[in-house]
């Protein structure tokens, strides 16, 4: 792989300590599925401490062992080897309790009973407590004005919401999503995230797991990369967005000398991953005036420098 792992946001690199109590942990977590050829393994040694209040995005391509990981958390499945704790004790304690909620891919509702029926189902189970937050938590999923459409009648990106509003009921400590916006549109992404914000602002855990890049760069504190079952990076996400250290700096090259002036540049130290497509060359440098200025000394047009980003870093730590 290219790069190297971050240091752990929670060891003796981090600029900040924290502490507040570990309310996750995974030790040495390994989870395979299948025998003999055919065994897979999912997730392969990892280890894992989150605090009280922390927001955290996981991040990884498919097969990465995100989805894997977050139901272990919450004693969906057992892991093969090593220990999972969720505050203190097993997650299949903590998730009975409503002390840690979900929103989740997989997993069904009920389509012939109405919004506000599936709401109230599910909060009967946690007490009474649960019922009167009803109405808040659908005004705070913005489905209030839904509340007698069938579940079969919602869109994709409205049965999650519904399936945010249940996982809001009992209150929870910890709140786990596994693409959680996924079929929402912009509007509804937007307010999803700044009911997740306030909701980061009182000190409730979040974890949650996510191909929109952006949201991990706008919303996590930390950030954890994940590659065919471990973490390759685990750090707060500006300073893993930053940890490359190069800039991105393309410009138009003239009368076809890209291809040329990109092997001359290969050479450079401090200059990697330079691609041309047509007249454009692109490349990644640590010293990006002094590219710059070579890409104008050889005639370069539309320079532009681009400070790195969280998917400059997920790409760099997941390619192979």
């Amino acid at each position: 792989m290219n790069g190297s792992a971050a240091p752990s946001a929670d060891g003796p690199q981090s600029e900040t300590r924290n502490t507040a109590p570990v309310v996750i942990e995974l030790t040495g977590v390994r989870r395979h599925f299948g025998t003999g050829e055919r065994r897979a393994q999912a997730v392969d040694g990892v280890d894992l401490r989150i605090r009280r209040g922390e927001v955290v995005a996981l991040l990884g391509p498919n097969g990465a062992g995100k989805t894997t990981t977050l139901d272990m958390l919450l004693g969906l499945t057992d892991p093969s080897a090593g220990t999972v704790r969720v505050l203190g004790g097993r997650p299949s304690t903590a998730t009975a309790s409503g002390s840690i909620g979900a929103v989740l891919q997989t997993g069904g509702l009920l389509s012939d009973l109405t919004v506000h029926e599936t709401v109230q189902v599910i909060a009967s189970l946690y007490g009474a407590a649960a019922l009167a937050r009803v109405r808040e938590v659908m005004a705070r999923a913005d489905l209030a004005h839904l509340a007698r459409r069938r579940v079969s009648k919602c869109s994709g990106g409205e049965q999650q919401r519904v399936k945010f509003a249940l996982a809001m009921v009992s209150d929870p400590d910890i709140l786990v999503l596994d693409e959680p916006t996924a079929g929402m549109d912009v509007t509804a992404r937007r307010n999803f995230w700044d009911v997740m914000r306030a909701d980061a602002d009182a000190g409730r855990t979040i974890v949650f797991a996510t191909h929109y890049l952006e949201e991990a760069e706008h919303f996590a504190h930390r950030t954890v990369v994940m590659h065919r079952g471990t973490v390759v990076a685990d750090a707060p996400t500006a300073r893993l967005r930053a940890s490359l250290g190069e800039r991105t700096v393309s410009a138009t090259i003239p009368r076809g000398g890209a291809a040329e002036l990109a092997a001359s540049l290969s050479d450079t130290p401090g200059v990697i991953d330079v691609r041309v497509d047509a007249d454009r060359i692109t490349l990644r440098a640590s010293d990006s005036d002094a590219v710059a200025r070579t890409l104008l000394d050889a005639g370069a047009t539309d320079l532009e420098i681009a400070a790195p980003t969280l998917e400059t870093a997920f790409t760099a730590l997941t390619e192979d």
